[in-house]
């Protein structure tokens, strides 16, 4: 396996103009990283979807856990007809000079420094959320993207929805009239990283450093790395990784710019166990034009929703499978008339996004900035839980302080 200078430092691997200039009947050659369960049940059986449409090949998947990539791997066989190679070290999947693309849908401390990477290896990229949980590897990963010719998408899914292009054209048009407070709730019975710390792994089955990866070396625990959701180290907790999609889908739908400042809440409140992930937090963000509410309570499904207030009416977003939302004027100072609907607009799957932009080479729906944007406001809501003060971002000098 080459080192991580060999690989930083290869020209080979750095210089973009090495990369394959893509034919339009070219055979695009993907390879995944990360096999899990949104691995493998998500973006894999999404791409293989649209496999002969978009001309594409997965020719190596990649995962430390041994029974995840044989997993990954048997799905290829069955589902495509060929056999991909199998990897444990992304780099080498990165040296491999016939993979275009990769996916990656690794933990979430591991996407920035997975994607500048093969960013610097020449290949495009379908990156997982969140991009960055700590803002010094994301300026490095954006402004890297930013400097090549790579086509990079954010895995925000919920924003190529024909629901959420038809809210975004509607509501930028006046729809709503003044948007002035977006909120969600989202709440479970239980906390998301249960159902996978439940599963059962041996340390001879994974790779443990690499695992661990850029944060403090210490002994094997299965349970971290099977539901790493629920560690800090790994995973913030709900307002970093659920609350990802709602606030990408706030500055989808509005066009918005960054967030100017936050104040956050969070904690253990029920569910007291080896876990340090909070199971209930409260934000809220203040942006140029408009307030933003996001809260999780783990202990109860329900109080779910997900509403957007405008001096029109509301839109209520909180069914996001592809259907309009529902809009009402009820209440308004200026209400919608009855019977008002949101246009539909069509809409590529987002995988099938970035497949195609693969080849037109222009900038899909998630771009990089859309990767910078979420990142910006979960890392700035949980900074300021930990510092229990109200937090600002400063976007000339791209950081955070308080104010």
């Amino acid at each position: 396996m080459p080192s991580r200078r060999h690989f930083v430092t290869s020209g080979a691997l750095t210089a973009l103009s090495a990369t394959r200039v893509l034919g339009a009947n070219d055979r695009i050659h993907v390879g995944l990283i990360g096999c899990g369960n949104r691995g493998i049940r998500a973006l894999l059986t999404e791409a293989l979807k649209h496999r002969e449409e978009a001309n594409i090949q997965f020719d190596a998947v990649c995962d430390i856990w041994r029974q995840h990539r044989e997993e990954a791997a048997a799905f290829t066989k069955s589902t495509a007809g060929n056999e991909p190679r199998q990897m444990a070290a992304y780099r080498e999947m990165l040296a491999l000079k016939e993979i275009d693309a990769v996916i990656i849908a690794t933990p979430d401390h591991q996407h920035a420094v997975m994607l500048t990477d093969a960013v610097r290896a020449g290949k495009d990229a379908y990156c997982e959320k969140p991009l960055g949980m700590e803002m010094k590897d994301l300026l490095v990963c954006v402004d890297t993207v930013k400097r090549s010719d790579r086509i990079v998408q954010m895995g925000t899914q919920v924003r190529s929805l024909p629901s959420s292009m038809g809210a975004k054209t509607w509501i930028q048009a006046g729809g709503l009239g003044k948007v002035f407070k977006i909120e969600q709730e989202r709440n479970g019975v239980t906390p998301y990283w249960h159902r996978y710390g439940e599963r059962q792994l041996a340390e001879a089955d994974t790779d443990w450093k690499a695992f661990v990866f850029n944060r403090k070396p210490r002994a094997f625990d299965a349970n971290q790395q099977t539901g790493w959701f629920g560690y800090r180290d790994f995973s913030r907790g709900p307002h970093s990784n659920l609350m990802v999609h709602f606030i990408d889908l706030v500055h989808h739908i509005t066009g918005c710019g960054l967030p100017k400042r936050c104040v956050t809440l969070g904690g253990t409140f029920r569910f007291k166990d080896q876990y340090n992930a909070p199971d209930s937090v409260e934000t809220v963000i203040e942006y140029e034009d408009f307030l933003v509410r996001y809260s999780t309570a783990f202990g109860t499904s329900a109080g779910n929703y997900l509403k957007f207030f405008g001096s029109k009416g509301t839109m209520d977003a909180s069914n996001w499978s592809g259907r309009p939302f529902e809009v009402s004027g009820r209440g308004a100072e200026e209400p919608l008339p009855e019977g008002t609907a949101i246009p539909e607009v069509e809409s590529d799957p987002h995988m099938l996004n970035w497949l195609k932009c693969l080849r037109t080479r222009q900038q899909p729906n998630a771009p990089i900035e859309a990767g910078y944007s979420h990142s910006v406001a979960v890392i700035l809501s949980d900074e300021a839980m930990i510092r229990g003060r109200r937090l600002v971002y400063d976007s000339t000098r791209r950081a955070i302080r308080e104010g």
